[in-house]
């Protein structure tokens, strides 16, 4: 089967001309954009990366996130609150994240979730902060994003009690039994970062979710994908994930992109926003037959 095409210059993972990719998760927004944010945007555009998420970390972020959404194409944008950050947390600033919500280029609520790594903000806020926005997601209907660090536990919890009512994705998955479990439970969706392409366990987590719940992203600017890391990491560095995602899976690169373009853009419910298909809904349920992925779409 094909095979993702390689430069022979620089060693990148470029999807073929006609491949879609879909960055589930990123930062445009911030400051080590600033000076080329425009330049990152056509490189992503070059090697496949026709979609987008940027996600927010505060509300003046979110703000920024949507009018930058308003003139990209293939651009869309969240509003939320980030757990370094939950000692913020108010009843007027989660009246101003659903203000801001309410924009048409808005597709989620977060990132939210928690932290007890760098534990930036006290424990009882981010707790506070996290169900906050799993109500408030489930009140506005829109999915949530997930952070989670050092809080397995805590997050399923969390997860447990409000998944139901909201579709969410752990973002960044890192691994860990109980949170896996309480995500595909509720339904939710896991997301891989470019910490795929070289943290070897991470293979395992991966071939442990169903094919119609895997996303994958990069973070940037943050988590550069092998070859690339200790750099600024970019949209257009996607393909790294996407190839070494279905390497650990045995399928092509390009099924590999289709499937998690296609599971983003069901996740985020890009129909109700003008976005048209990637496929057919048949080719969607047929496109995964084989491999790990046996009878999974």
């Amino acid at each position: 089967m094909a095979k993702p095409r390689v430069s022979a210059e620089r060693g990148e993972a470029v999807a073929r001309t006609g491949t879609t990719l879909f960055d589930s998760h990123l930062h445009l927004t911030a400051a080590r954009f600033v000076p080329d944010l425009d330049e990152v945007v056509d490189r992503a555009r070059a090697r496949g990366v026709r979609l987008m998420v940027t996600v927010a970390s505060d509300p003046e972020d979110a703000g920024e996130a949507v009018a930058l959404a308003a003139r990209t194409p293939g651009l869309w944008a969240t509003a939320g609150l980030h757990p370094h950050a939950a000692d913020r947390t108010s009843t007027s600033l989660m009246d101003e994240i659903e203000r801001i919500a309410e924009a048409p280029e808005v597709v989620a609520i977060g990132e939210t979730g928690l932290d007890f790594h760098y534990d930036n903000a006290d424990r009882r806020a981010q707790l506070e902060n996290f169900e906050a926005h799993l109500g408030l997601a489930a009140r506005l209907g829109l999915p949530i994003i997930v952070h989670s660090r050092s809080a397995e536990a805590e997050t399923a919890e969390r997860v447990r009690e409000y998944g139901d009512g909201a579709a969410g994705v752990l973002h960044c998955f890192t691994g860990g039994e109980a949170l896996l479990d309480a995500a595909l439970d509720a339904d939710w969706y896991v997301s891989f970062s470019g910490l795929l392409t070289f943290v070897p366990e991470l293979a395992e987590w991966a071939r442990a979710v169903p094919a119609h719940r895997l996303l994958i992203e990069t973070d940037a600017p943050y988590l550069a994908p092998a070859p690339r890391r200790g750099r600024r990491n970019e949209p257009a560095y996607l393909a790294h994930t996407c190839r070494r995602l279905a390497e650990v899976c045995g399928v092509a690169f390009e099924e590999a992109a289709a499937l998690t373009a296609e599971n983003a853009r069901r996740f985020y419910r890009l129909a109700a926003h003008g976005e048209a298909p990637l496929r057919s809904s048949a080719a969607a349920s047929a496109g995964v037959r084989h491999g790990p992925w046996e009878g999974a779409a």
